[in-house]
């Protein structure tokens, strides 16, 4: 019997509301009923357009959501009683589920009390990923996970066909995650949640299982299609296990292991972008191949995202690949094809083993958030993408185009680099930010406050949150100012790089020796240790090329200075400023090099440090790379870059090269 296919999306981020509409309009008009919408990185933060955190980014990586105004923009004339929508969304998840429900309310009328209860979808909800891979975080740990479980409970009691959580080991294993830690730190996550909710009191135990069955994940897969396929069938069994020990779930439909997967883009190339298409098959195969373990939600990145952001034409070749595979091949025809195999059942049984060693281990320090809090975790996984980048710069784990085969042809999908990906509309954030001002002119401001000392006051209670938060979605505040009311009584949160303590290249590296030597000796020249800056300005929240600099910088001897993500261009002048550094390097992966790189520039020239060399690293197309050279960059450097000894020795060129001192031998 032909089994059901999966949901196919693709990924598209969209600069404005109104340009997201149109697209799910047209989606409608094909017959398809499911929207998936991505959510920036201000939305993400909670900070309004306007902040300076937010310069440069507003509708580069998502849709920016700061009101309710823009909210009814999205889903105009979409009806969402009849919607399933799937919205990518962490932190401030309990804000968009409170402006997404209001507006279905407002579609509704008269009705909407029947309508809420309808209302089916998803949110990402997946707080404690951020602290480990994505950076979206502002609240310590625990108030952070308080925004969840209420969420959750919200959710269970008022909206009971939603999903309230998708945990996302996708980006643990973005983050340089191994197969097996990427189980134990998603399933870690899961324990903390579920605990959580039990422990609030806020569901019934009658109701529980109900919330263990509206939990689903998000995944990852690479391009090692056995380990992978092996991985997901671990998954499924580790679960049905956990659900059923741990919590007492005896409905194995309330156990069943649901998940939609983005294949990798980790893996993804700049150097022969075209061999991304083969890698994405690959992967897309190890989590379909597989009956029991099967993907009912499948998301493909586009061939050239390594390149920059992927125009439609792209997105629907991802979006093909799904479909031949669907409808075409006869894999949905057959049961599963692994059952019975001896090597899957080694290899699953292994990957069970060492998830299961991992997470009593993660137990034994109490738990997800207490290994967030020490940084155990994060510092695992910038290990284990240390080893990784060590590996292909080695050889020894080969890499098509990048460390081997890489004589070619040139191709005819990137002979004009410019028009290769899709250019950011210019306009966006003057728009946005022109959106929340008339907006803000426009509301009852007395409410708004009266909405917002509401939140501040149950914040310091344990009343869920989400009656005031919804309470706030409907006097008219904004994004920004419902985060705002929760710093101030919950704090701020910086987590634990992972850099320090991270286990990086060998001494046996010989030109990793050669590179220490070259640092020591110019170091002695200039008459104290060479510093470092590593900067990450802006809201971009993936700081795996920062973090992994940082690291062989630091075994190259380098003195390093590096205070992870959200940083304005003014804080990373300040402390180049302070720290007395002999090099600045930026980490730019938004696309919004070009507004945050110039401040910096400028930044150091005011203060006198116009002779300090700016590096910068990025997915950064040709033409911007000249543009930032002629402003003043001593480097870029983008992902074809591969090798971060030989950047590093570029650095230390650069430095003696700003000193008068003759090129290193």
């Amino acid at each position: 019997m032909r089994d059901k296919p999966w949901v196919m999306r693709t990924y598209a981020g969209h600069s404005s509301a109104a340009e997201s509409n149109a697209l799910f309009r047209t989606n409608l008009a094909k017959g398809q009923t499911g929207l998936s919408v991505a959510f920036d990185l201000p939305t993400q933060l909670g900070y309004d357009p306007d902040s300076p955190l937010a310069t440069g980014e507003v509708g580069r990586v998502g849709v920016p959501i700061p009101h309710l105004g823009e909210m009814r923009r999205l889903f105009g004339d979409i009806p969402l009683a009849d919607m399933n929508t799937s919205m990518t969304i962490n932190a401030t998840a309990m804000w968009l589920l409170a402006l997404y429900q209001v507006v279905a309310e407002e579609q509704a009328g008269d009705r909407a009390a029947e309508v809420v209860p309808r209302l089916q979808g998803t949110t990402q909800n997946d707080i404690i990923k951020e602290y480990l891979s994505r950076g979206t975080y502002v609240f310590p740990p625990e108030h952070s996970l308080r925004l969840t479980t209420d969420l959750i409970a919200y959710a269970v009691n008022e909206i009971p066909k939603w999903n309230p959580i998708n945990i996302c080991s996708y980006h643990l294993q973005e983050a340089g995650a191994t197969p097996t830690q990427e189980l134990a730190y998603a399933l870690c996550t899961a324990i903390a949640v579920l605990d959580g909710v039990r422990d609030s009191g806020q569901v019934s135990p009658d109701d529980f299982p109900t919330v263990v069955g509206r939990t689903s994940f998000f995944v990852n897969a690479g391009v090692r299609f056995i380990e992978e396929m092996c991985k997901m069938r671990a998954f499924v069994a580790m679960w049905d296990r956990l659900t059923r020990e741990r919590y007492g779930v005896t409905d194995p439909s309330n156990r069943r292991f649901r998940y939609g997967v983005q294949v990798n883009s980790l893996g993804l190339t700049e150097a022969q972008p075209e061999n991304n298409v083969q890698r994405i098959v690959l992967e897309m195969l190890g989590v379909t191949m597989s009956r029991t373990a099967r993907a009912r939600a499948v998301q493909l990145p586009a061939w050239n995202e390594a390149l920059g952001l992927p125009r439609p034409w792209d997105q629907q070749w991802s979006l093909r690949l799904q479909q031949v595979l669907a409808y075409e091949s006869d894999l949905l025809e057959y049961e599963d094809l692994f059952d019975g195999s001896t090597v899957v059942e080694e290899k699953v049984a292994e990957l069970i083993h060492g998830a299961r060693a991992e997470m009593d281990h993660v137990q034994a320090m109490g738990g997800a958030l207490a290994a967030v809090e020490s940084g155990y975790m994060k510092q695992q996984m910038v290990s284990s993408l240390a080893a990784r980048r060590a590996r292909i710069e080695s050889g020894d784990q080969p890499v098509i185009g990048v460390n081997v085969f890489v004589e070619t042809e040139q191709s005819p999908l990137t002979a004009d680099p410019g028009t290769a990906v899709q250019s950011a509309d210019p306009d966006a954030e003057t728009s946005a930010v022109a959106s929340v001002q008339a907006w803000r002119r426009s509301r009852d401001q007395a409410a708004v406050a009266a909405s917002l000392e509401r939140v501040r006051e149950d914040a310091k209670t344990d009343a869920n949150l989400m009656p005031a938060t919804l309470a706030a979605a409907r006097a008219g505040a904004t994004t920004g100012e419902w985060a705002q009311a929760l710093r101030e009584v919950f704090g701020e949160f910086r987590a634990p790089t992972g850099v320090s303590a991270a286990v990086g290249v060998g001494a046996a590296d010989a030109e990793l020796r050669a590179l220490r030597a070259g640092v020591q000796r110019t170091g002695h020249e200039l008459g104290r240790r060479l510093r470092f800056l590593i900067g990450k300005p802006g809201l971009d929240g993936h700081s795996n090329g920062a973090e992994q600099i940082a690291v062989r910088a630091r075994d190259a001897g380098f003195e390093v200075i590096y205070q992870g993500t959200r940083l304005t261009p003014a804080q990373i002048v300040a402390t180049a400023v302070a720290e007395d550094v002999h090099c600045v390097g930026v980490s730019v992966l938004s696309g919004s090099h070009l507004e945050l790189v110039p401040p910096i520039l400028d930044g150091l020239r005011e203060q006198g440090l116009a002779g300090v060399p700016v590096v910068v690293g990025g997915i950064i197309p040709p033409a911007d790379a000249a543009r930032l050279r002629g402003l003043g960059v001593a480097a870029v450097f983008t992902s074809k870059d591969f090798g971060l000894t030989e950047i590093l020795a570029r650095v230390l060129s650069e430095i003696r090269r700003a000193n008068g001192l003759a090129p290193s031998v």
